[in-house]
């Protein structure tokens, strides 16, 4: 384990001496924030927090992340390594620990609250994220909310019982891990065993089991951004306009803001939303993941925290997911109003592709161009992001008058960017 860029510490000072009375020691109260994850995201909301006064430890599991860039300390320790976590916590001593990276030892964080530190999202909330398997079961079968049919299997063979029964199309994932990855989509019986391996091979958490969904036929897919607060009247949940978004080509990730849905859809996300988001408790961003065909609406699944199809809130909203997850953890007043229409695109590559080197003439004159565009900003990352497996190279943004000329604009500046990668 290694600690990397502390802050100075100040110099200690004698108290005066008070004649016929004890010396009296003063402990400050931690008032710290520690992210656990040090990507790009936890790099806005490390930002987000300072901005509220707030100091900021950043830890990964690898040197130079890019929250480590801008955080007060930041810290290098192994997140699946419950031991080493625990003991970095204890050393820094925040007041809140906030996880932000989809492999970390909940172990870890069990003992943190129990301690009396303030842990968001709750460690139940994190297991369950970690764990397809377990989420599913609390949405389907003991909230009753509506999904996709899903069947769980333990083996090739048992996967292979699954396709016979279910048909096909079928999307196979990994109970474990990041988001989209070790998934395949079935359209024959003999892609069962390919998709198998693929599922048990993907992450850093070890798995044998994968989840198995049919394909629904809807008209789209949204985000529907729930911010759970708490106050003197107990939780209460506040909305954001819900978000469009869609795999674009050459890896890329597309989303605006808002989608509209009919009034039906609408009251039926927020109701799925709210009973999914008040079952994991605690405080900040949740991003539910819903499927809509007409006035129907499917649960999908929940990030408990940030993330990127939430990123166009970052022109979209008057207080972006960063700004608004932050708020709530330490409890003061949010709002989700939406400024404007907007859009976003995040371009991926992988793991092993080279940073983007922004300090080039030929970087200046992209982004020349790309930012012509009306109302539009580019954000190139240049600090390697291993949080995921899929690397983030960077990102678009565009705001309009309505959604189709944001994305339009949108996909102009990123057009403009390719040229980067």
């Amino acid at each position: 384990m290694t600690e990397t860029t502390d802050s100075p510490q100040p110099e200690d000072t004698p108290e005066e001496e008070q004649p016929d009375s004890e010396p009296t020691l003063r402990r400050e109260e931690p008032k710290a924030v520690m992210l656990l994850g040090s990507g790009e995201l936890s790099r806005e909301l490390a930002l987000a927090f300072q901005r509220l006064g707030r100091e900021v430890v950043a830890v990964d599991r690898y040197a130079n992340a890019p929250a480590h860039g801008v955080a007060d300390r930041s810290a290098v320790v192994k997140m699946n390594d419950a031991e080493a976590l625990t003991a970095i916590i204890d050393r820094a001593n925040p007041r809140y620990v906030v996880a932000e990276s989809g492999v970390i030892a909940v172990d870890a964080l069990v003992a943190a609250a129990e301690r009396g530190l303030e842990v968001f999202p709750t460690p139940r909330s994190v297991r369950m994220t970690q764990d397809r398997e377990g989420m599913r079961r609390l949405a389907a079968d003991e909230l009753g909310l509506p999904t996709a049919p899903f069947w769980f299997a333990g083996s090739v063979d048992e996967l292979t019982a699954v396709a016979e029964h279910a048909g096909f199309p079928l999307v196979v994932k990994p109970v474990a891990g990041v988001p989209g990855e070790g998934q395949s989509v079935l359209l024959r019986i003999d892609d069962v065993e390919a998709a198998w391996q693929r599922a048990v091979a993907a992450g850093r958490v070890p798995h044998n089991r994968v989840l198995a969904e049919s394909v629904v036929e809807v008209d789209f897919e949204i985000t529907l951004l729930t911010v759970r607060t708490t106050g003197p009247t107990g939780p209460a949940l506040h909305f954001c306009e819900p978000i469009g978004h869609r795999e674009g080509d050459g890896d890329v990730l597309e989303a605006w803001q808002p989608q509209p849905l009919s009034a039906p859809a609408l009251d039926a996300a927020k109701s799925i939303a709210a009973r999914i988001v008040n079952a994991l408790g605690g405080r900040g961003v949740f991003g539910v993941e819903l499927l809509v065909r007409g006035d129907e609406v499917y649960f999908s699944d929940v990030r408990v925290r940030p993330h990127d199809s939430g990123l166009v809130t970052l022109r979209s909203q008057r207080l972006s997911e960063f700004e608004l997850h932050t708020r709530a953890i330490l409890g003061l007043h949010v709002d989700t109003i939406m400024i404007s229409p907007g859009a976003v695109e995040v371009t991926y590559a992988g793991a092993e592709s080279a940073p983007v080197d922004i300090s080039s003439e030929n970087v200046n004159a992209v982004l020349a161009d790309a930012l012509a565009v009306a109302e539009s900003d580019a954000r190139p990352f240049n600090r390697p992001d291993e949080t995921e497996p899929r690397r983030r190279l960077g990102l678009a943004l565009a705001t309009a008058p309505d959604v189709t000329t944001a994305r339009d604009r949108v996909r102009r500046v990123t057009g403009v960017l390719r040229k980067l990668w």
